[in-house]
C-alpha cells in the first residue's frame, strides 16, 4: 500500500513558518447598531472577513463595561456563526485595559477570536499587555491562548517593529495611520492620510513596508489600514490592490460595511493564477513533493510554497478552486 500523500502544509513548512491563515479584510465597528449589521453581513458572505467589536473608540468614556457586556453578548450569540469575531480594548497604559480584558475573557474567551491592542509605545508594551492578558486568562480559568493583534502606530513600536512581530503571542501587526501621521505633530500633511497620499508620502511608505516586512520575516499576518474615502471604491479597491501586489499586505482595514467586498475582490488571486497554482501544486504533490516540470517551467519547494499560499488566499476569499483541491486539502 501506498503512503497517504503529505499535505502542503506539512511537506512545505516548518514549525513557525506559516502564518495563520487570516481573512484578507478586517472589519471594524464600534456602535452597536453597525456592529449587528457587520454579524448579518458575514453570516451571509462567511468567514472571509473578521469583525473587530472596538472598545477603544466605540465605547463611551465611563461606559466601557457595558460596551464590553455588548461585545461578550455579540460574540456569544448566534449571528456569530464563523467564530471570527474579535474585540479592540484600550491601550495597556489605561485605566480600564485590565478590566475589559478581564470582563472579555470571563465572558467569551472561549470564542472570542484574538485581542487587538492600540498604541504600543514599544516591545515592551506589547510584552507587558500580553503577560497581562494571559495572566488574567490563567486566573479566570480560560484554557485557550486567546491570539493577540497590535497596532503599529507610534514612533516607538515602529522602531523596535520586528522585535514586536517576534513576539509568540502576535498573530498580527496592522498599520495606525491617523494615529502615526497625528505623531509628526503636522510635519506630514494631511495629504499624507489620503487614500493617494498615503502611498506617496515617504515617511508613511517606510512605516509601511517597515511593518510587512517584519510581518513576514516572524510569520506574522500585516494587516493595511484604512481607506476613509468609504463612497469611493474604485480609489479603495486601486489602494487595496496596491497593498497587496507591492507592499506585501496580506489584509487590510475596513470602516464601512461597503469596503468589505471590494478589499476582499482585491486581495483575491485572479483566476488564471488560481488554474496555474492548482496544476502545480496537484503535480507537486503527485511528485512526492520534488521538482516538476510545468509549461516549460521548472518548479520545486520554494515556487510551491508561493502556489500553496495563493491557493489559502483564494480559499480565503471565497474563491472556487478546480478538482478535487478544495475537498483533498480545505474540508476537514
Amino acid at each position: 500500500m501506498s503512503p497517504a500523500p503529505i499535505h502542503p502544509r506539512d511537506a512545505l513548512f516548518s514549525a513557525g513558518e506559516h502564518a495563520s491563515p487570516l481573512p484578507v479584510c478586517d472589519h471594524y465597528a464600534g456602535v452597536e447598531v453597525r456592529m449587528r449589521k457587520s454579524l448579518a453581513l458575514q453570516r451571509e458572505l462567511g468567514p472571509v472577513f473578521d469583525i473587530t467589536l472596538d472598545l477603544e473608540d466605540g465605547a463611551p468614556i465611563g461606559g466601557e463595561m457595558e460596551h464590553c457586556a455588548l461585545i461578550t453578548e455579540l460574540v456569544n450569540g448566534a449571528d456569530n456563526a464563523h467564530g471570527r469575531v474579535g474585540a479592540r480594548v484600550h491601550p495597556v497604559g489605561h485605566p480600564a485595559f485590565e478590566a475589559e480584558v478581564h470582563a472579555l475573557l470571563s465572558g467569551c474567551g472561549e470564542r472570542l477570536a484574538y485581542l487587538m491592542l492600540p498604541k504600543p509605545e514599544s516591545a515592551q508594551d506589547v510584552e507587558r499587555a500580553c503577560e497581562r492578558i494571559d495572566a488574567i486568562a490563567a486566573q479566570i480559568g480560560v484554557a485557550r491562548r486567546v491570539p493577540v493583534h497590535t497596532l503599529i502606530e507610534t514612533h516607538g513600536a515602529l522602531r523596535e517593529v520586528f522585535r514586536i512581530a517576534a513576539h509568540p503571542r502576535i498573530e498580527s501587526l496592522s498599520f495606525g495611520l491617523m494615529d502615526f501621521v497625528s505623531e509628526h505633530r503636522g510635519a506630514i500633511p494631511a495629504a499624507g492620510m489620503s487614500v493617494r497620499g498615503q502611498f506617496e508620502h515617504p515617511l508613511v511608505l517606510r512605516a509601511k513596508l517597515e511593518i510587512a516586512a517584519a510581518s513576514h520575516a516572524h510569520a506574522k499576518t500585516p494587516s493595511h489600514c484604512v481607506v476613509t474615502e468609504f463612497t469611493d471604491l474604485d480609489s479603495l479597491a486601486w489602494a487595496a490592490r496596491k497593498a497587496a501586489r507591492e507592499l506585501g499586505y496580506t489584509r487590510m482595514w475596513s470602516i464601512h460595511p461597503n469596503q468589505i467586498r471590494t478589499i476582499v475582490a482585491a486581495f483575491a488571486p485572479e483566476a488564471a493564477e488560481i488554474e496555474a497554482a492548482a496544476e502545480i501544486i496537484t503535480a507537486a504533490q503527485a511528485a512526492g513533493w520534488g521538482p516538476i516540470r510545468h509549461r516549460d517551467t521548472l518548479h520545486d519547494r520554494a515556487s510551491y510554497r508561493y502556489y500553496w499560499q495563493l491557493l489559502e488566499r483564494a480559499h480565503r476569499t471565497g474563491q472556487p478552486l478546480p478538482g478535487e483541491l478544495e475537498t483533498s486539502f480545505f474540508r476537514t
